[in-house]
């Protein structure tokens, strides 16, 4: 377990894995090159990724080191258009300033595009990438920037798409009075918004929204408050959601749980009884196919050598998908230029990823119409389950969810 005021640090800044809205960051440095060598004689496609790393905040290294194994795998596989994929990492700390530094770097190296990063400080870095005509592709979603920036080519709909699916979710499995518990944070009241908006959807009332403060290790009284008169509780606190399955293990409720991914996990699930935990047949939200899905089957393989990388973890598996995308539209281009590339991600009819996502659009008649939320095209999710002690789809057959017209209808009213 966490040194208590290591707890306090970082309570905030894991939330913002899920509360995508969030438009400030918070502590940082830059930079460093692959050392990925290949034998491949084309000209080199020079991509960039940045992520926080060696800080007390959100420290997300699966992301460098998926874009790494990335790189290896398409190295292997004859690269891009015959030449070798060169990833430039940069380490952003967690600072605005070092995020800055960053995209400031990716115009140095005059790289074709930021692909699948993650960082807060959106504000920071769209400005100087949009000045250079360096797209933003596949970031992780956890800055409003992400959403609004012409030059952001998100792949998947971030909170208002997860949350909106989750809360329709919770009801259409039969949570009939449902409590939120989050952090007493502005962006985790974006986040019950959404959640509200889903449920009330599917015929539901409005779930219960219940704070938690950002220095609280004794979650006995919230557990106590949000498993009083419902018979659902969507757990959404980040990495930190293990506090509050603690004190529920330890209360003996039995009220049923869910969460979106990277809550209830199943390492935690493991460490409360594996098949026998009370986190069995949690209502689960997703972007993506659970691990298991043969469509993960590449990523699962390239990341088979190296421990450190949890194929699990949305970052990762967002930047996955983005490199994944990154090469199918390269693949279409005369000269590989961030402008062209660009062009490519806007007027495309559909990028495929293999199963990861739907088909992928950035053209205009496939926006979500709200404001400040423009640039998300896929408004999917997937509807999952904890089962013997791992996250699988909910149902046999199940496939992904689109709440477009949820999150439209509720835009218009």
């Amino acid at each position: 377990m966490n040194h208590p005021r290591r707890r306090r640090t970082t309570a905030a800044s894991c939330l913002a894995v899920t509360a995508t809205l969030l438009a400030a960051g918070c502590g940082g440095e830059a930079s460093g090159s692959s050392t990925e060598t290949s034998s491949l004689k084309g000209t080199p496609v020079k991509v960039m990724v940045w992520d926080p790393e060696d800080t007390q905040g959100s420290a997300q290294p699966g992301v460098r080191l998926t874009a790494q194994a990335y790189e290896k795998w398409i190295n292997a596989n004859g690269g891009i258009k015959g030449g070798p994929l060169k990833v430039v990492t940069c380490n952003e700390k967690n600072d605005p300033d070092e995020a800055e530094k960053c995209a400031q770097q990716a115009v140095a190296e005059k790289v074709v595009a930021v692909v699948g990063s993650y960082s807060l400080a959106g504000d920071r870095y769209m400005p100087i990438l949009e000045k250079a005509g360096i797209p933003y592709l596949g970031g992780t979603g956890v800055s409003a920037a992400e959403f609004s920036s012409p030059l952001s080519f998100p792949v998947n709909g971030g909170t208002p798409a997860v949350f909106a699916a989750h809360g329709k979710q919770l009801v259409e499995s039969g949570c009939k009075k449902i409590s939120g518990v989050r952090y007493d944070l502005a962006a985790a009241a974006i986040v019950s918004q959404f959640l509200t908006l889903g449920a009330m959807s599917a015929g539901g009332s409005a779930p219960k929204d219940l704070k938690v403060p950002v220095t609280a290790t004794d979650l006995a009284p919230q557990v106590a408050a949000a498993t009083k008169n419902s018979d659902c509780v969507s757990v959404i606190l980040g990495t930190h959601s293990d506090l509050f399955v603690k004190a529920y293990v330890q209360s003996g409720a039995k009220t049923k749980l869910g969460s979106v991914v990277g809550n209830l996990t199943p390492e935690l699930a493991a460490s409360t009884g594996g098949s026998g935990s009370p986190l069995e047949g949690a209502v689960i939200t997703g972007y993506y196919p659970p691990v298991s899905d043969a469509a993960w089957k590449v990523f699962s393989e390239a990341a088979s050598g190296n421990k450190e990388i949890d194929t699990s973890n949305g970052a990762n598996e967002t930047t996955w998908v983005a490199f994944t995308v990154f090469t199918e539209a390269v693949k279409k281009l005369s000269a590989i230029t961030s402008k062209a590339l660009v062009q490519e991600l806007n007027t495309t009819s559909g990028i495929s990823t293999g199963g990861l996502t739907p088909p992928l659009t950035w053209s205009a008649s496939t926006a979500l119409p709200i404001k400040g939320l423009n640039r998300i095209h896929n408004a999917t999710a997937t509807e999952l389950t904890i089962r013997d002690g791992k996250i699988e789809w909910a149902k046999s057959g199940s496939t992904f969810v689109d709440v477009r017209k949820v999150l439209t209808a509720a835009s218009a009213g």
